[in-house]
């Protein structure tokens, strides 16, 4: 094993150890947000460490300093590596002596977590939601249209995706207001304007992009992976009621746009290569630019907690892995450029809802409860069909080593009150 001097880093469990070093924004005080690296119960501050150069960059010494990781993932592969590498070695016991021998150096690079605000890790450039998980899209396809159409028959040869809006993708702890909408009451002609009564969560993984590509040129599964710097826990919270009235023909707009949730913390793709595996077998075979060239996809433990308001404590309501995924984030990105689209550097891409084959394992509301017709009993006595006002929603997730966790800590979420609106 692998171990850190770092207090709390080697400890069974810990979703932080020397093995993982997942970059963030953080700041403390009134001080700028800049980039840091998860660390045990602490963060090591990578501006410090850039400016009294015990950390080199090509192209200047202000890439840390910064309020995103945009400059740093634009920069690439090599300096993705470098980096990691070099902090391997400052953080592991057997590296680098400078933190031991200098003991300011370490006060004045660790941060406690408990002392810093964390941000928005990434300015996030565009926002792509997938439907790529197929238990889901079956258990969703069959509640709206009946076992025998429950895929659409274009699911088994490409990755369904739609554009969301970046705008309103946000960092884990960010309360989530209740979206207004149109809804249409089972049985009425004409729909009603108000707050959604079915608000739902949907565990997905976010895939972050460091490297872009050019218009008009499209790239394959090998390189689309080759591009991808890392990734998140993601909420795409959903307003079904909405959704079920706006979705045809072209799919969800108001019901996706309120909010998405991601977690603060970017665990690298070079962290989760020993975790590495096979998408499920096809069904259909795949046009030749979605085959993989190897495993592309990833063997995450997944959680969603619930507290519902007024609980003293959160529960877990499903367990699922990322494993079940159908397409993995290197066979969306391939698709999502094969017409020519331009991809950015900080571009966001939604897995999808993640749902495994029991019900136990299904990764939203609406699955679990069937669409409400069978609601939860949470411990405290309380049932949910939908989320309410006051309930706190938690996503985690890590990928289990032999003595080691790569966690991607927690995404969380508070469900406010709709806001008013005026009668015309």
């Amino acid at each position: 094993m692998m171990a850190s001097w770092i207090e709390g880093a080697n400890e069974a469990g810990c979703h932080f150890p020397v093995q993982n070093l997942p970059f963030g924004v953080f700041s403390t005080g009134d001080s700028a947000p800049r980039c840091g690296v998860a660390i045990g119960e602490f963060i090591l501050d990578l501006a410090v460490l850039e400016q009294a150069g015990l950390l080199a960059l090509a192209g200047g010494t202000n890439t840390f300093a910064q309020p995103t990781l945009n400059s740093f993932m634009g920069l690439g592969p090599d300096a993705w590596n470098s980096v990691r590498a070099r902090l391997t070695d400052l953080l592991s016991v057997s590296g680098d002596p400078t933190f031991n021998d200098d003991p300011s150096a370490r006060e004045r690079c660790l941060i406690a977590q408990r002392e810093a605000t964390l941000h928005l890790p990434f300015q996030v450039s565009e926002y792509t939601d997938f439907y790529a998980g197929r238990q889901h899209a079956e258990n969703f396809g069959t509640m709206f249209r009946g076992p025998e159409k429950a895929l659409p028959p274009n699911w088994l040869h490409i990755p369904i995706g739609y554009n969301g809006r970046a705008s309103t993708v946000v960092v884990s702890g960010t309360d989530i207001r209740r979206p207004l909408g149109q809804v249409r009451p089972k049985g009425a002609d004409v729909p009603e304007f108000g707050p959604c009564r079915r608000l739902d969560i949907e565990l997905e993984m976010g895939a972050v992009v460091g490297l872009p590509s050019p218009m008009g040129e499209p790239v394959s599964v090998a390189e689309a992976d080759h591009m991808i710097f890392g990734y998140v826990l993601l909420n795409d919270w959903s307003a079904r009621d909405i959704q079920a009235w706006e979705y045809q023909p072209l799919g969800p707009f108001q019901s996706k746009a309120f909010a998405t949730s991601i977690s603060p913390w970017v665990v690298t793709k070079a962290a989760l290569e020993p975790f590495r595996t096979s998408t499920p077998e096809r069904d259909k075979d795949l046009p030749p630019y979605l085959r993989e060239p190897g495993p592309t996809n990833y063997d995450i433990e997944l959680e969603v907690l619930m507290q519902p308001n007024g609980a003293e404590h959160a529960e877990t309501i499903a367990r699922t892995n990322f494993r079940h995924m159908y397409y993995s984030s290197a066979q969306q990105l391939a698709h999502h450029s094969v017409c020519g689209c331009k991809m950015n550097t900080g571009d966001l891409l939604g897995s999808g809802t993640i749902s495994g084959p029991e019900k136990s394992q299904y990764g939203s509301l609406l699955e679990l409860t069937w669409g409400g017709r069978d609601p939860l009993t949470l411990e405290s006595g309380a049932t949910r069909a939908f989320i309410e006002d006051g309930d706190t929603l938690i996503l985690t997730g890590w990928a289990q080593g032999e003595d080691y966790r790569i966690g991607f800590g927690e995404c969380v979420g508070t469900v406010t009150p709709a806001p008013s609106f005026p009668a015309a």
